[in-house]
């Protein structure tokens, strides 16, 4: 990894470069979109046959229940017993975050209440490059289940037994075999063979993000899932995890972005080496890895202020503090998650741990959190007004619906008296 000092230019260019828009990725996604939209069935197993080069039909799409129980039999037990601690992990996290029913009296006579009620169908997008990404299930389906979605489907362009045994763990019994904008608009818009959801989850190629993006006028969508990316923020500590965790985040796609921030030069190379060996290593394995040379690099602040500034104003997706977590952490506003303390590898995030792994690239989380058990309902507000309640009330309304010159308004309050 390069060893960058971080001065305004560097920071600039670095801001900057996470803005470029794929033109030409809008551009496919727009018309396959459109084509799924006008033309239903036909164009999305017609997109299915060219770009994924299998030829389905309205029975073949969708997995068999026969498929997915004998998928359940068929994996180690030590996968099983993975899937389930994750699966317990998340529903304890997601147990915590569910927003939770109230009533509140703000005058006398006048209540207010919150229903929390689940949104009725979700769509959960599944990456299937070289293997199904099981976790991404779990992230997804688990909060789901927690907070009462009634309808769960799964796509998944090439769901493997893997995936397809963690669906039977969970309880996961509609899955498609489709991916790709197609499998987005298919989820959107309805055809006869996909009926549509309500809302859209999980990450997915430029392509699936530009789908969502195009689709959210219609169909709400979980959060825009750009390139990965981490940083670590350190100065000191075990080099070698340190390197470890910014290969693991490369590891997911040529344009992931993996960055060391420091005020240490001397740290920067210890850890610059260790990451030139365990990539050779790793290398000989995947060669996927070699991405961390065209989209890391280590950044040396002049001081913690600095960093701090630089972090925050990146909001990263993942965010490492093995060393001085309990200073640090408190400073960092903006961030997707944080993993505290050397024994905090960012991959049992991605996995194990119970806190979701969908969050927001990009900048996004200046703006927001990861995905919670609060993207999975609905929060609807109940008033409930009485002749007394309404007696406090009135004249204050009167008065603000006359300064607004909404004379109906004033009416429908005013004749009530």
């Amino acid at each position: 990894m390069h060893i960058l000092s971080l001065s305004t230019l560097v920071e600039t260019r670095l801001l900057a470069s996470r803005l470029l828009h794929d033109r030409e990725a809008a551009r496919r996604a727009a018309r396959i979109v459109a084509d799924v939209r006008r033309r239903g069935d036909r164009a999305l197993f017609a997109w299915i046959k060219r770009l994924d080069g299998v030829m389905l039909t309205r029975r073949s799409l969708w997995v068999s229940q026969r498929e997915i129980r004998e998928a359940g039999r068929s994996v180690s037990p030590g996968f099983a017993r993975a899937v389930r601690q994750a699966a317990s992990n998340i529903r304890t996290v997601t147990e915590r975050q569910l927003p939770r029913c109230w009533s509140v009296e703000v005058e006398g006579g006048v209540r207010i209440e919150q229903r929390v009620v689940p949104i009725d169908s979700i769509g959960c997008y599944i990456p299937g490059g070289r293997t199904s990404l099981v976790s991404t299930l779990l992230m997804s389906a688990v909060p789901a289940k927690v907070a009462g979605v009634s309808r769960i489907v799964a796509v998944c362009p090439k769901p493997d037994q893997e995936l397809l045994a963690a669906a039977n763990c969970v309880g996961v019994t509609e899955i498609a075999r489709m991916g790709g904008a197609q499998a987005i608009a298919a989820l959107a818009y309805g055809t006869r063979a996909v009926p549509r959801v309500e809302k859209i989850f999980g990450p997915g190629n430029k392509y699936v993000t530009a789908a969502k993006q195009l689709v959210s006028a219609d169909c709400a969508i979980d959060l825009p899932a750009g390139p990965t990316e981490a940083i670590v923020l350190a100065d000191a500590g075990n080099p070698a995890f340190v390197a470890a965790d910014l290969l693991a985040q490369a590891e997911h796609a040529p344009d992931a972005a993996s960055f060391l921030v420091t005020t240490s030069r001397a740290f920067a190379r210890e850890v610059a080496r260790e990451v030139s060996r365990q990539l050779t290593a790793l290398s000989r394995e995947n060669a996927a890895h070699q991405s961390t040379e065209s989209s890391g690099a280590i950044l040396v602040a002049p001081t913690w202020a600095r960093a701090l500034e630089f972090v925050n104003r990146f909001a990263p997706e993942h965010l490492s503090i093995p060393s001085g977590a309990g200073s640090l952490a408190g400073r960092i506003r903006c961030a997707g998650t944080i993993f505290r303390g050397p024994f905090a590898a960012q991959a049992l995030g991605d996995y194990i741990s119970g806190s979701n792994h969908v969050l927001p690239t990009g900048g996004w989380a200046r703006r927001r959190g990861g995905l919670s058990a609060s993207d999975f309902v609905k929060c609807i507000s109940v008033q409930n007004i009485s002749r007394t309640g309404f007696a406090r009330l009135a004249s204050g309304a009167e008065v603000l619906a006359t300064a607004e010159g909404l004379e109906a308004h004033c009416n429908a309050v005013r004749i009530r008296r």
